[in-house]
């Protein structure tokens, strides 16, 4: 994908309350002005990290692609219920859309939220089965808040800023992304879903799916959960007259849940002489600075 030179230029963010941040469309700047969210319905505004002071940003740069960090992002013509629904119920059904949903434990504790049920029902509106989607957005490590203030007060000048050398810049951190929280809220969650026989879903980035460990894929129709994986592309909104990303799915991974957790859970120990080598290093530099203090 090619991006503007802004992208080239460590300027973290690509896209705010919806909008590309060099678009001046008129949609682009009522989102911007009312703190809109365009992907949770007409007028609803964003309530990321602040609910009075939100902050707006849906994706940001990484190796010049966007990299979505709301979760809410994806979202965008609920793409992903779509092909959830195909993996949950097959062809043919009729089915509906839930968000936010408490998942109890047999004590009637919370497992945490689901953050996307999707249910089929029958002629009668009564529920024949249902599945659930995990949304795992990336983590930001550094401030990208102040980038983001930056630009809500003047957007014209922070496109035009020179952005080369600025320091530290925001980047996605996949390790924490993954780690405390995708594979706690697979291992929690899951393991009720499993208990159930249902089916999850879980919906990352491209550029997020890449840094995970490699998954065995098997047939979807053995499989109890699916991988759906998506990236940003551009593209153009016709009667809006603005230039806007919008979500399409890369690839689909099919696996088993339980291979999924022990794959995810296990760690790749690297060689024990490295490790002495370090504890050597540290040993010493304990000892000199207790000489130098004698």
């Amino acid at each position: 994908m090619k991006e503007s030179a802004m992208a080239q230029t460590q300027q973290p963010l690509a896209e705010v309350f919806g909008y590309q941040i060099t678009d001046q469309s008129e949609a682009a700047a009522r989102c911007r002005s009312a703190r809109l969210c365009p992907f949770q319905g007409q007028d609803r505004k964003c309530t990321k990290d602040k609910a009075n002071n939100p902050l707006g940003v849906c994706a940001i740069y990484h190796n010049n692609e966007p990299v979505i960090t709301c979760p809410i992002r994806f979202r965008q013509n609920w793409l992903i219920a779509q092909d959830a629904a195909l993996f949950f119920f097959g062809e043919g059904t009729r089915w509906s859309i839930l968000t936010e949903i408490r998942l109890p434990d047999a004590f009637g504790k919370s497992a945490g939220n689901i953050d996307v049920v999707l249910v089929s029902y029958d002629d009668e509106g009564r529920i024949t089965d249902f599945g659930a989607i995990e949304i795992q957005a990336v983590y930001i490590s550094g401030n990208v808040r102040s980038f983001f203030e930056h630009y809500m007060r003047d957007p014209q000048g922070y496109i035009v800023g020179d952005w080369i050398g600025e320091t530290p810049v925001p980047r996605p951190d996949y390790l924490s992304s993954s780690r405390k929280r995708l594979v706690p809220q697979l291992m929690y969650k899951g393991a009720i879903l499993r208990a159930w026989n249902k089916k999850m879903a879980v919906v990352v980035d491209e550029q997020f799916f890449q840094t995970l460990p490699q998954l065995a894929s098997i047939p979807p129709q053995d499989a109890n959960m699916a991988w759906f994986i998506y990236r940003l592309m551009p593209g153009r909104q016709a009667h809006e007259g603005t230039e806007r990303y919008y979500l399409e799915k890369v690839t689909e991974v099919f696996t088993d849940f339980e291979q999924v957790i022990r794959v995810m859970t296990t760690s790749s120990p690297g060689r024990s002489e490295d490790f002495i080598k370090f504890l050597q290093a540290k040993l010493h530099e304990q000892r000199q600075t207790r000489h130098s203090n004698l």
